[in-house]
């Protein structure tokens, strides 16, 4: 015997989607970007290169986000609700 629970988590569980999530540490790699031109509205491109690693790393929480909300961390058990947690009582 095992002496595992079915359905119990053992160990590291990770979705492949979560490696989307290194793209927004490229921004600190900053002798990619520490330049002057082009300027963009006045804005040297330091800044607004910047800028656009913000909405980068947005756009890439937002895809993990959609990517993996809908599963389970456990295989083969329904998810809880919250009326159905355990508070407490003895079932």
């Amino acid at each position: 015997m095992s002496g595992k629970a079915p359905g119990k988590v053992t160990g590291l569980q990770i979705s492949p989607w979560n490696l989307v999530l290194l793209v927004p540490l490229l921004m600190l790699v900053t002798p990619w970007f520490n330049f002057d031109k082009p300027r963009v509205l006045g804005l040297p491109f330091f800044y607004w290169f910047q800028f656009l690693w913000v909405v980068i790393g947005v756009v890439s929480v937002a895809i993990v986000y959609v990517m993996t909300k809908g599963k389970p961390v456990v295989k083969g058990k329904p998810d809880l609700l919250g009326d159905e947690l355990d508070e407490g009582e003895v079932r």
